[in-house]
């Protein structure tokens, strides 16, 4: 009886040990900056605004719906949300687990199988776009200035998120969105411990060329980085 608690105490001790190293090692690798820095004279018609949008946990990327450069609503239709408002002048994109966004209105709503499907990276992921009018800027929310070959740059890879059917990008048909302006996507990857909603939000800039974390699986290991 007592080998077996011992080794319950052990198992339970480096699983804790385990816990507290992931920990230390995520916070340290969000505080470590890439392409910080910037020294860009951009002229009025090379600038592309985009925002950095949050509520408290997860993070969106806010492009605008339609420019010279690219018409987001040729693929993310006004039409699939309830409202189908063609006045939208942004889209926020976001990307997570399909159980999380679909299964998971609030915290208490929170289902075992669905944290652990999540955390071991074995379900499937999903885009969440929003539409908006206009964006107000603040502490949740941060304007970034991109050129023309950066935006090109983000458009690819936030379009190489989606899982296609075909050539068109696949709806989810749910009630479970979030209010009248929002629709769901099937995407391509899988949420797990190491890659998350923010990791996703995190890369969308790296492939921008903008800045952010060496790698963070947080919306503060990103923002941190937009303090200023």
């Amino acid at each position: 009886m007592k080998k077996v608690v011992f080794k319950l105490v052990k198992y339970v001790g480096l699983f804790l040990l385990a816990l507290l190293m992931y920990g230390i090692v995520i916070t340290l690798l969000s505080f470590i900056p890439v392409n910080s820095f910037d020294s860009r004279t951009l002229i009025p018609a090379q600038k592309i605004e985009i925002y950095l949008l949050t509520n408290g946990v997860h993070t969106d990327v806010v492009v605008p719906v339609k420019n010279e450069v690219f018409d987001w609503s040729k693929q993310v239709k006004f039409t699939d949300t309830k409202a189908k408002d063609s006045t939208a002048q942004f889209m926020a994109i976001g990307w997570g687990d399909r159980g999380f966004y679909l299964e998971t209105p609030t915290w208490s709503d929170l289902k075992v199988s669905t944290a652990l499907k999540a955390a071991t990276g074995l379900s499937s992921s999903a885009l969440h776009a929003t539409f908006y009018n206009k964006m107000k800027e603040g502490a949740d929310c941060k304007k970034i200035t991109l050129d023309c070959n950066e935006y090109n740059q983000l458009i690819h890879f936030i379009s190489d998120s989606f899982q296609l059917n075909g050539d068109k990008v696949s709806k989810i048909e749910t009630k479970a969105v979030y209010g009248n302006n929002d629709a769901f996507y099937e995407a391509k990857g899988s949420y797990s411990l190491f890659y998350t909603c923010n990791s996703w939000a995190n890369q969308a800039l790296k492939a921008a060329n903008q800045k952010a974390a060496l790698w963070t699986i947080t919306d503060s290991g990103i923002f941190r980085h937009y303090a200023n």
